[in-house]
């Protein structure tokens, strides 16, 4: 028997989604700017669990929303990450992205340090001394190398997105994170990925427009 679907726009479809994850969630206790980041990362993985798991720290999206008012650029762990923020948005708030993983130099330091080219990205951004914020999808070792930098003052991000995935040192470099005296979003636990990491950077790139 085939079946027939109704015909509607993406739009559409966007909008009835986020009306059925708003029904399903219920009454959240979260500010609204807040819930909409929620939401988004809800709508990309179609995971509840995110009620749950997704933390932020007091004003995150706020100072966040600021920085990207000030132009803060972001600088992400995944090609794929920055491939999933929505570039229309960026090119209207004037936002720079980066990615160092294919950089020859980034490569070069990471095996000369023993190191993950994650955590060599990390490091170059750190050099680059301007405002940023960190999105994090993939991998801990980046975190572990933001939670030392942070701690020996060569970095002070605007906003850590903490969202790696996976089962190795993923929950322990999430914790670290949370300990810190740095404006954050972490998904707590093993979930993450780098598509929620650009889930939460789209969210408050919208935000701004």
């Amino acid at each position: 028997m085939k079946t027939e679907f109704e015909q509607i726009t993406p739009q559409e479809i966007e909008a009835r989604s986020f009306e059925i994850i708003s029904a399903e969630l219920g009454e959240l206790e979260l500010e609204e700017t807040y819930a909409l980041v929620l939401k988004r990362v809800i709508h990309t993985t179609a995971d509840f669990d995110y009620a749950r798991n997704l933390v932020f720290s007091q004003y995150a999206v706020e100072h966040a929303m600021e920085a990207l008012r000030k132009r803060a650029c972001i600088v992400t762990d995944t090609q794929m990450a920055m491939a999933g923020i929505n570039k229309k948005a960026l090119k209207k708030l004037e936002i720079e992205v980066y990615n160092f993983m294919s950089d020859a130099d980034v490569a070069e330091a990471a095996k000369r340090n023993q190191t993950t080219r994650a955590a060599a990205c990390m490091d170059k951004a750190a050099a680059m001394e301007r405002p940023m914020i960190l999105a994090v999808g993939n991998a801990p070792t980046a975190l572990i190398r933001i939670y030392e930098l942070v701690q020996q003052g060569k970095l002070r991000p605007e906003l850590i997105i903490g969202v790696p995935v996976g089962f190795v040192n993923v929950v322990p470099a999430k914790e670290q994170i949370l300990t810190l005296p740095v404006p954050y979003i972490v998904a707590r636990g093993r979930k993450g990925g780098s598509n929620v990491a650009a889930a939460i950077v789209n969210a408050l790139l919208y935000l701004m427009i």
